[in-house]
């Protein structure tokens, strides 16, 4: 963040609160985008996300008293309530992110002896799918716990995130997001586990390439319902691989499989659509790997081919694609220097990532931008990103 936006943010700060700035502490996480590796967390494989340079900023201070006082630059909706106040409640908006948090600290006897003034600001694109909720809830506990000098890992802070959005908020998401909010490292992307959180950070140079994220800006109202169903039919192969495979019987999750595993057992599962389904994720899990051997050996030309090739089977296998999200990646590979092109998130709107050459990035935002609106009812928003470190603390 550049400095004059922080002295600008601790000015609102000193404006909303009073007080001096020398106690105002500042901490910052990042959104998240993934590379390659969709609707794989809940089935055991391997994700490859990355922080972004776009994030969440708090500003925050000790009070007197044991009140909190949560403000937004974003959102309009301020929230002022005792620390032993805090149940879930829809009318707290967005503070329902951090008060989770809190909660979650003090039922894993995390002592709060005072309250805070708290000041959120974020400039991740609101409604794009880039993590916006998990880098709010990991900068608040990576901030309270330095504030109040507890230890707790990354991961751990990571575990705590997900722990709130199951249990306090009540959105069933899997680890991904908060891991890469928490783990996040500058010019790396994470490779994830997600059945035991192994993770190693692999190197990103993309060089002259830049990664362009294009908002389709198109609500995902089929999201909720359409990510249950997947992850029922992922559970029903399982089902059905435990049964007729006798090697299989142990099975957990599908991505226990190789695909050339699965090739052999495929027709034991009778349902097409189900079979489509499971074919995906083995698929899509290999991808993820077969990316990282070619980012080592600096093919970016490779990983750009199987960025297509996840596009086409989240279209046609997973069915979570939606025309506006392809609309975007089919004009995106029309254009010079574009080496890869996804759709990247829980789909039906949302977000698509691609590979650009920075020479070609104006045409690129230009000429996808155009034929966006002419063959949709909506304008897509495009961001040029860097891949930037996980939460950590600013030095004002």
């Amino acid at each position: 963040m550049l400095t004059k936006d922080l002295k600008k943010l601790q000015d609102e700060f000193i404006q909303l609160y009073g007080g001096n700035y020398a106690d105002i502490a500042v901490y910052r996480a990042p959104g998240r985008v993934n590379l390659i590796g969709e609707h794989i967390d809940y089935n055991g494989g391997y994700v490859f996300p990355a922080a972004l340079t776009f994030g969440t900023t708090l500003l925050l201070r000790p009070r007197q008293d044991h009140e909190l006082h949560m403000a937004s630059t974003n959102f309009p909706y301020k929230l002022q309530k005792s620390l032993y106040e805090l149940a879930y409640d829809a009318k707290d908006d967005w503070t329902n992110f951090p008060k989770g948090i809190i909660v979650m600290l003090q039922q894993q006897s995390v002592s709060f002896s005072h309250g805070y003034d708290m000041l959120f600001h974020g400039d991740i694109p609101n409604g794009a799918g880039l993590s916006s909720s998990a880098s709010i809830e990991v900068v608040t506990a990576y901030g309270l716990l330095d504030q109040i000098g507890v230890t707790m890992s990354r991961t751990d802070i990571a575990l705590l995130a997900q722990k709130t959005e199951n249990q306090y908020v009540g959105v069933m998401c899997g680890i991904m997001d908060q891991f890469a909010v928490a783990q996040g490292k500058e010019n790396h992307a994470v490779l994830l586990r997600c059945s035991d959180l192994d993770y190693q950070h692999v190197p990103f140079d993309s060089g002259s390439y830049k990664l362009i994220i294009g908002n389709t800006n198109k609500k995902r109202q089929l999201a909720e319902s359409a990510y249950n169903q997947r992850r029922s039919e992922c559970e029903q192969a399982v089902a059905i691989l435990r049964e007729k495979a006798a090697e299989y019987r142990e099975l957990q999750v599908l991505c226990e499989l190789s695909p050339e595993q699965f090739a052999q057992v495929e027709a034991l599962i009778e349902d097409e659509i189900v079979r489509r389904r499971a074919k995906h994720v083995v698929e899509e899990n290999a991808r993820v790997l077969a990316s990282v051997d070619l980012l080592r050996k600096g093919d970016l030309a490779g990983f750009g081919k199987l960025m297509l090739q996840s596009h086409a089977s989240l279209r046609d296998l997973y069915e979570v694609s939606c025309h506006e999200l392809d609309v975007i990646v089919d004009t995106a590979i029309t254009i010079p220097g574009v080496l890869g092109s996804r759709m990247t998130g829980a789909g039906f709107g949302g977000c698509t990532v691609s590979l650009v050459h920075e020479d070609n990035v104006q045409t690129f935002i230009d000429f996808v931008g155009k034929a966006y609106k002419e063959q949709t009812e909506f304008v897509a928003d495009f961001y040029v990103c860097d891949i930037g470190d996980g939460v950590n603390r600013v030095e004002a």
